[in-house]
């Protein structure tokens, strides 16, 4: 509780003093006490930020997100105000003052909190990296803590910062699903870095009858699937690992990449094709030396 609760509920400054002088309480910085002495629970932690910060504080970012169920994003303890609030600054708590701060932008009851959606959109203004950035969003659609156009929603109100662009790729990815990155798009990524364009419209014939192949090199026995959100749901996952398992009696070798990945390290992604392609054959034409004049 902060001290000030604990004044609301009518127990004295001299109370609090002696019970944290017999040890049966504990104080946790300037405004929290315990009415314990053990380890303070994650909730705990998360409400002795919000007493610690002041008025107005609310936890945000990927925080506010974690409080929402995310699981699996480690990032520090994030808290917003509204601009000009003059919050305090404690230790291992990161403060934002911010001016998008609107009146419905918190969850109404409980632990001060802003909603889903605007969280995840300033988790990814926030996050360290790029590809931070596109891992919580790609987190927090996967784990059904908000949704593509709940997000699309809540991004619409940033109108300048320099990972926009970013942002707004990878929601229209989220967005998409199921669609991924389009054949005509990979083909110009091939022919960016060198590689030969793989086949179009490729079909493969398994128990279960005939399927579509995203990207092959039929005459190298090479295969690459651009795999969305959706591949990370149990029933999607299923029916990849069947048809990655049918390629693979054919002879066929194949690579799966994410969307996401191949958005924020095309080089790395697009290095294990050029891997793949040679290990199957495949090699690139000599460079043609220039001659003077010419």
């Amino acid at each position: 509780m902060s001290r000030s609760q604990l004044v609301g509920l009518g127990v004295s400054r001299w109370q609090v003093t002696a019970e944290l002088r017999a040890r049966r309480w504990a104080a946790h910085r300037r405004q929290t006490i315990a009415t314990h002495t053990g380890e303070l629970s994650e909730l705990a932690t998360w409400w002795s930020a919000i007493f610690e910060v002041g008025p107005g504080a609310a936890l945000d970012g990927s925080s506010a997100l974690r409080a929402a169920g995310l699981r699996g994003f480690a990032d520090v303890l994030h808290v917003s105000t509204p601009k000009s609030s003059r919050p305090r600054r404690p230790r291992d708590v990161v403060v934002h003052e911010t001016r998008r701060r609107q009146p419905g932008d918190l969850v109404q009851v409980g632990l001060p909190r802003v909603r889903p959606p605007i969280a995840a959109v300033r988790a990814a203004l926030w996050a360290r990296s790029d590809r931070q950035a596109a891992l919580v969003l790609a987190m927090s659609v996967q784990q059904r803590i908000t949704t593509p156009e709940a997000l699309a929603t809540a991004f619409s109100a940033v109108r300048r910062h320099r990972r926009r662009g970013l942002i707004r790729q990878v929601l229209s990815d989220l967005a998409k699903g199921a669609q991924s990155i389009g054949e005509l798009e990979f083909a110009r990524l091939c022919r960016d870095y060198g590689l030969p364009e793989p086949d179009r419209q490729t079909l493969r014939r398994g128990r279960n009858g005939v399927y579509h192949v995203d990207s092959a090199w039929t005459p190298y026995g090479a295969v690459v699937e651009i795999e969305g959100l959706h591949h990370l749901e149990a029933e999607q996952a299923m029916a990849d690992a069947s048809r990655q398992n049918e390629l693979t009696i054919g002879n066929d070798r194949v690579l799966r990449i994410p969307v996401i990945g191949l958005r924020l390290t095309p080089d790395h992604y697009m290095g294990q094709v050029a891997d793949l392609l040679m290990s199957c054959g495949w090699r690139p034409e000599p460079q043609r030396p220039k001659i003077c004049g010419r």
